[in-house]
């Protein structure tokens, strides 16, 4: 499904997709859902730089072809795509505090394979965008290897491809970022799929963590100031439009809140599959 313009309909096309370069993965992908975030800049609302583009960014599917230098992954294999890389060798990669990846830092927000700056995808000759790397709202996308996560086999690709933003980003915002211990008070503001994806990991003067899963600054501020003043952890999983800027003053950290962000809800590719497996034993 193609998106020529900014806000304009999703067109079904027939695209030609190009074989996995070095490092990349061409992956069938049989799943996939929407996230609020794509729409998000289906309204150009990133500036709307990158278009015509193929969205999509919570999916799974199989492995179909990998190119050279692909290790650990096979035609065949069941994966998940995420935006969030890990090359497995940076720095930042080999500390354990972040899912941030210092190669492929921010490079998903480009709408170009990471490896030549070039679109696999295309119409009669034309090249159509990528998004966040992944594309998946196409039959067949490529993919940098470092971008994807091999899974049990016997999962359910229809459910686990909720695993590749939403769900897992609430989830990891509650056990990874918010640290929810039993006898927290909690505040959720937003209950879309990553609202309720906070609550299901979690069953006097402020909640012990708070929750924005709306992508609203004001929402952003509220958020912060429900946090406890002295041990109160803030949690920010929405995006605002461009240029939009969260204010507060210095005060509201001074006694100990925290405010924190939750790309990805701090889970690393290599986390995912443990993710499928935890739902699988569940």
């Amino acid at each position: 499904a193609v998106v020529w313009e900014a806000g304009q309909p999703l067109s079904l096309e027939t695209i030609q997709v190009s074989p996995p370069q070095p490092k990349e993965v061409r992956i069938k992908i049989t799943h996939t859902s929407l996230c609020h975030t794509d729409i998000f800049f289906w309204k150009g609302k990133d500036g709307g730089a990158w278009f015509p583009r193929i969205l999509g960014h919570e999916g799974a599917g199989v492995v179909e072809s990998v190119g050279n230098e692909v290790a650990g992954l096979k035609p065949g294999d069941h994966v998940i795509p995420s935006y969030m890389a890990e090359c497995r060798e940076c720095e930042l990669c080999m500390r354990g505090n972040t899912n941030i990846c210092e190669v492929f830092r921010f490079n998903f927000m480009s709408g170009v394979a990471y490896s030549d700056h070039k679109c696999r995808f295309s119409i009669s000759g034309k090249p159509v965008h990528h998004f966040f790397g992944l594309s998946t709202f196409s039959e067949y996308t490529v993919v940098h290897s470092s971008c994807v996560a091999k899974v049990n086999p016997e999962s359910p690709l229809d459910t686990i491809c909720l695993l590749g933003c939403g769900v897992s980003a609430g989830f990891g915002a509650a056990w990874n970022i918010g640290k929810v211990k039993p006898g927290d008070s909690v505040a959720v503001f937003g209950l879309g799929t990553i609202g309720l994806a906070v609550i299901k990991e979690m069953t006097n003067g402020g909640v012990d963590s708070s929750y924005e899963c709306v992508g609203n600054v004001e929402v952003m501020l509220t958020v912060l100031q429900s946090a406890h003043p002295v041990w109160g952890r803030a949690v920010i999983l929405g995006i605002d439009e461009i240029g939009k800027k969260l204010c507060f003053s210095p005060l509201e950290l001074h006694d100990g809140r925290k405010l924190k962000l939750a790309p990805f809800g701090g889970f690393k590719v290599s986390d995912v599959s443990k993710l499928v497996d935890k739902f699988m034993n569940n």
